[in-house]
């Protein structure tokens, strides 16, 4: 009986970590963050990202006083505030201004407000829209805690992920070709200007070029950007590469220059793929590649095909 303890013990310790794992992998499929009230002065208020057409969810503790819990300025650019219970839905009509904020004001049952600042979700993890934001008083709490933990192992996966990333791209030889082209050096590389393509867009000049490589079995595009914006800087949302047929998605390098272009500034990105993105069961397969900016808008369009590699 002694030897069996510790198996019970293990088996017990082994299934709740895979039940708090599942519970955080779901956690981060549906965008919860947790927030912690403070009664330090010194501590700001808490910022909420909201995006056009998404609604997001505040779940407190208490009940919340429907009649005084309200926004500022929100006519005309918010759906009607719903409260009830313990929750509080917001939802913006369209996306909010880079520099705005809007005042939320939610007021419990007791008594208590608590103030919150709407502010547009950005491209980036740390300001991602918050579909659900779970709200505790008391940090010490048991289902505090437990949120803070799902927190927690969110964030620790999404840097073991990062980091597995960065260590594959490290020993990927399409991603240092990828670098080199995004770094202005195309002479160091084995790749040859095969067309290029001059595209106005919206708020950007593009100069689109394909590359190929008589030695090696890839094909490369570098684009070269001038940000036309006079106050925003150019970022990237992503970039895709899929079969035109089907829409599958194709692996492929990138890189760039610079993680944003300041406005009439130029910044180069550089993709690079394998001869094996073309190949499928039904055979040779055209391949879309697209270039997203930060807000979604489509910056430019291509198709290749596997021709340009080796011609």
């Amino acid at each position: 009986m002694k030897d069996c303890l510790p198996v019970r013990l293990a088996l017990t310790l082994a299934l709740l970590l895979t039940t708090v794992d599942a519970s955080a992998r779901e956690r981060e499929e549906l965008a919860i963050r947790t927030v912690l009230l403070s009664e330090h002065p010194s501590d700001s208020t808490p910022t909420l990202y909201v995006k056009g057409k998404v609604a997001t969810v505040l779940r407190f503790e208490t009940p919340v006083d429907p009649a005084r819990t309200r926004m500022l300025a929100w006519e005309g650019r918010f759906e009607p505030l719903l409260a009830g219970d313990r929750k509080v839905v917001v939802e913006p009509l369209q996306d909010l201004g880079e520099d705005e904020g809007i005042p939320l004001l939610v007021t419990l049952a007791d008594g208590k407000q608590v103030p919150f600042l709407l502010k547009p979700a950005g491209d980036g993890k740390r300001n991602a829209v918050d579909q659900q934001v779970n709200v505790f008083e008391d940090p010490r709490g048991y289902d505090a805690m437990y949120s803070t933990l799902m927190d927690s192992l969110k964030q620790r996966r999404a840097l073991e992920e990062e980091n597995q990333r960065l260590r594959e791209e490290e020993h990927s030889a399409d991603y240092a070709l990828a670098t080199l082209l995004a770094q202005g050096n195309l002479k160091h590389t084995p790749f040859n200007r095969r067309q290029g393509w001059r595209l106005k867009e919206e708020g950007a000049d593009i100069l689109v070029e394909v590359l190929s490589s008589k030695t090696l079995p890839k094909v490369a595009v570098l684009f070269t950007l001038t940000n036309r914006d006079a106050r925003k800087p150019w970022r990237m949302m992503e970039a895709r590469l899929s079969t035109v047929s089907g829409g599958n998605s194709r692996a492929f390098a990138l890189r760039m220059q610079q993680d944003e272009i300041a406005p009439g500034a130029v910044g180069r990105i550089a993709v690079v793929a394998d001869d094996s993105a073309f190949q499928s069961p039904q055979g040779l397969e055209q391949l879309a590649l697209e270039l997203f900016r930060a807000d979604g808008l489509s910056q430019a369009y291509l198709v290749l095909e596997q021709r340009f590699i080796r011609e």
